[in-house]
């Protein structure tokens, strides 16, 4: 048996995870994906999450995420309990807590790169703060693509319209599925360097999946999981320190 991470017991955590389990299906034929996963992640922290396939590391991002339920556990973003919430109640706290960046973009088409970075106050029907969306159009290097239509920009443009989308409303905590798996080696680390300047400049709380180990190594905490458990925790490794742990694990 791994031991499981120990609570921080920190008051600046805004995940709070306890004890997750992920079962599909029943009897014999029964799979658990999660398997008493509990973590914490401080405010301003980017903590990558890794592991083999089929380890549990995209059913953890959505279960934090609120987009699928635990078999058993509890999940707190920003002190709120989210596992028993409504759906209603649960979009509101999504809406207002939670950023995410995928990777595949989800642009809008019929929408210029401006009016998707906007779309999710625009659904909340709230108005944007002009010089927060100056500066993160600067920070993206969107400033003179913003009104151009998805089809009219590259990979990485439209992953920087996503990445500009999630922080528009100031989200308490940023997901991050696989940011760069669809982007060339150099746009990627563009990427990277976008989203470690973000925790850095805006203090922004960032979860991210990756197979990975460069992505990976970006982060402050890595945590490796294997067969739905932690069984790892890295503290600022590089990219070789990474690949040889995820190596031990085949």
């Amino acid at each position: 048996m791994h031991d499981q991470l120990q609570p921080t017991g920190s008051n600046s955590n805004v995940v709070h995870a306890r004890g997750l389990t992920r079962r599909y299906g029943e009897g014999a034929t029964a799979v658990d994906a999660l398997r008493g996963i509990s973590i914490d992640v401080r405010s301003g922290q980017l903590v990558a999450v890794m592991g083999p396939s089929g380890s549990g590391k995209s059913t953890l991002m959505h279960i934090l995420a609120g987009l699928d339920k635990p078999t058993s556990g509890t999940v707190e973003i920003a002190g709120t309990e989210i596992t028993e919430l409504r759906d209603s109640k649960l979009t509101l706290l999504r809406r207002e807590h939670i950023g995410f960046v995928f990777q595949f973009f989800n642009l809008l088409p019929m929408l210029d790169a401006e009016e998707n970075i906007l779309l999710p106050l625009s659904i909340a029907g709230e108005r944007p703060d002009d010089g927060w969306l100056e500066e993160l159009l600067r920070k993206t290097g969107l400033t003179d693509r913003r009104s151009h239509r998805p089809a009219e920009l590259s990979g990485g443009e439209q992953q920087r319209v996503a990445i500009a989308r999630s922080l528009i409303t100031h989200p308490t905590i940023l997901l991050a599925d696989e940011p760069t798996g669809n982007l060339d080696s150099k746009t990627g680390s563009e990427i990277l360097e976008l989203l470690r300047d973000s925790a850095d400049a805006y203090h922004q709380t960032i979860v991210m999946v990756t197979h990975d180990a460069r992505v990976a190594s970006i982060a402050d905490r890595i945590l490796v999981l294997a067969d739905g458990m932690i069984v790892k925790e890295l503290i600022g490794s590089s990219a070789s320190e990474v690949l040889e742990v995820m190596s031990t694990l085949g």
